[in-house]
């Protein structure tokens, strides 16, 4: 007969030889939803991995504040009250080419502030029905070397 203990979270079950001989009866719980970017609140999960480390890395303020000053936007067009937020936070990944490197050679200063979007998309109608560019790829980098 198997014991059970609970230790802080965690229950440690001690089983037999005998437990191993019958199928086990444990009912584990229904997984939670793991949230993503956005909780059903309508905050800005921080935390979520699609985020890459943007919200905390050295220009994580800057990307804070232009991407919630995005997401709660009500300008027509959307988020075109915060461009200023977005070349702040352009400016500062400038400052950490070995992190935020534009890996296609293109010249950032056509760029929509290294998030991917042109300024012209920036200036669109978030209801056009124009399919969204990827966002770009970030380089992450323990060396100081130049591609």
């Amino acid at each position: 007969m198997s014991l059970c203990m609970k230790e802080g979270k965690d229950i440690i079950i001690f089983a037999t030889k005998e437990d191993h001989d019958i199928p086990s009866k444990v009912q584990l719980p229904e997984l939670e939803p793991q949230p993503g970017l956005i909780f059903p609140n309508g905050d800005i999960n921080w935390n979520c991995p699609c985020l890459g480390g943007m919200a905390t890395g050295p220009c994580g303020v800057e990307f804070r504040e232009a991407f919630s000053c995005f997401h709660y936007s009500e300008a027509d067009p959307k988020g075109s009250d915060c461009m200023e937020l977005f070349k702040e936070m352009h400016s500062c990944m400038q400052e950490y080419p070995a992190l935020y490197d534009n890996k296609d050679g293109k010249d950032d200063d056509d760029e929509g502030m290294g998030m991917g979007m042109n300024v012209e998309d920036a200036n669109q109608s978030s209801t056009d029905q124009q399919p969204a560019k990827p966002a770009k790829e970030v380089a992450v980098s323990s060396t100081n070397e130049k591609n």
